[in-house]
This record gives structure tokens, C-alpha cells and sequence, in this order.
């Protein structure tokens, strides 16, 4: 994708994917690569900001002899992602008309 993605699409990303289920940062960054590239380099800063924000909450899961950590969305995350969600949609519809064509001079 050509486009750069902001923090702010960043986090509506990975609150979104942490909607649907909790998960370990690998697994988190392989979902978010389906939409942009990024590294799991980036992704722990992100998962760090999101957690002193109280978006996100972890535990850690014993496999395979280890610990891994796990992220889940709290109820503040939650609330953070309805307005992303409700911010993305009147963005697209924006982005939409003027790629299309749509906004006229006057």
C-alpha cells in the first residue's frame, strides 16, 4: 500500500483485531500485515502505548515450556475503538467522494 498509516489508524487496527479475540504479539502483527506493512519492531511500542493508555490489558499463557504474553482489549480500549470506528467511516466517506470525483469547485 502506498498510503502511510498514522498511530491513530495504527491503534484502531490492533484495538480491532483485540475485538474479536485475545492474542500474542506475533500473531497480532501477522493480522495487522494483512493491511500494512509492519514490523514486530513497531508493533511493541504501539502494544506499550495502548497498555498505559488502559486500552489494553495482558496476561501471559504458559506454551511449549514458556510464557507468552497475551493482549486484550479493556473496556476504555473498547470505547477508544467505537470512536475510531465512527471517525473511519465519516473519513471514508470523505476520501471516497473526492477520489471519485465528487467534490466540485464552486
Amino acid at each position: 500500500m502506498v498510503f502511510q498509516l498514522g498511530s491513530a489508524l495504527l491503534d484502531a487496527c490492533v484495538l480491532a483485531v483485540l475485538d474479536k479475540e485475545d492474542t500474542y504479539g506475533y500473531i497480532l502483527t501477522q493480522n495487522v500485515k494483512e493491511v500494512v506493512d509492519i514490523s514486530e519492531s513497531t508493533m511493541y511500542p504501539v502494544l506499550r502505548r495502548l497498555q498505559k493508555e488502559e486500552c489494553l490489558s495482558t496476561y501471559d499463557q504458559p506454551f511449549s515450556g514458556r510464557n507468552r504474553r497475551y493482549y486484550a482489549i479493556t473496556d476504555k480500549g473498547k470505547d477508544k475503538l467505537c470512536l475510531y470506528r465512527d471517525d473511519w467511516s465519516e473519513y471514508k466517506l470523505k476520501i471516497e467522494k473526492i477520489m471519485m470525483g465528487g467534490i466540485n469547485n464552486e
